[in-house]
């Protein structure tokens, strides 16, 4: 759904890409600082129930790994090794945010339902990645759903923040529609893989089957 920004975020950020560039920092430093501050706020914050702060400690890190593409740019280095490790990376630092929220839930937070519904999240998001990534690898198209990495990544910090301010029903209230989003998703490629692998003489009810 937000892919549309891309385009616009790119160029705002090639300033600061430049500027990394010429502090020797390569694409690929960027992208492993970024995930790596991630997954240590994830799992220190989270679940020690300091959900604000993780939050916004996260978000800072999220918004840095999303440079690495204007390092590349800057440095006229693209590669494919340095996209398939950011999207590598990128599976972890999801992970790693649900996985807090599953600690807290599962400690102090006490709230088993709501620990369930976070490993939901974390196993569909998983889900959701590599369905595209599987029907890509088999030649197929499959860049449809409301609910790709961004939306699902701005959800989450979103709730889990408004939870940390105390928010009421913030944070379940968002983790349970990022469980809806992501099955829907899910349900989407699906469908939209199938029918582009599947010739239109087999589709179900066409004439002549």
């Amino acid at each position: 759904m937000l892919r549309f920004l891309r385009p616009r975020i790119a160029r705002m950020v090639q300033p600061v890409g430049r500027l990394l560039h010429r502090m020797g920092l390569s694409p690929n430093m960027v992208t492993l600082a970024g995930t790596a501050g991630v997954v240590g706020c994830s799992l220190f914050f989270y679940p020690r129930g300091e959900l604000y702060v993780g939050s916004v400690a996260v978000t800072v890190f999220v918004l840095f790994d999303m440079l690495d593409g204007a390092v590349a740019r800057a440095a006229g280095a693209d590669s494919s090794w340095g996209a398939f490790l950011d999207s590598t990376l990128d599976r972890l630092s999801d992970a790693a945010i649900l996985c807090g929220l599953l600690l807290w839930f599962m400690g102090d937070g006490d709230d088993l339902l709501l620990a369930w519904v976070t490993l939901f999240c974390l196993v569909s998001g998983f889900g959701v990645s590599y369905i595209k990534a599987r029907a890509e690898g088999i030649g197929v198209n499959c860049d449809v759903g409301f609910a790709e990495r961004s939306e699902r990544l701005i959800l989450v910090l979103v709730a889990a923040a408004l939870g940390g301010l105390e928010v009421p029903y913030a944070l379940a209230g968002g983790l349970w529609l990022l469980a809806l989003m992501s099955a829907v998703t899910i349900v989407q490629r699906l469908v939209e893989t199938r029918a582009r692998l599947t010739p239109p003489s087999q589709h179900a009810g066409d004439p002549g089957t």
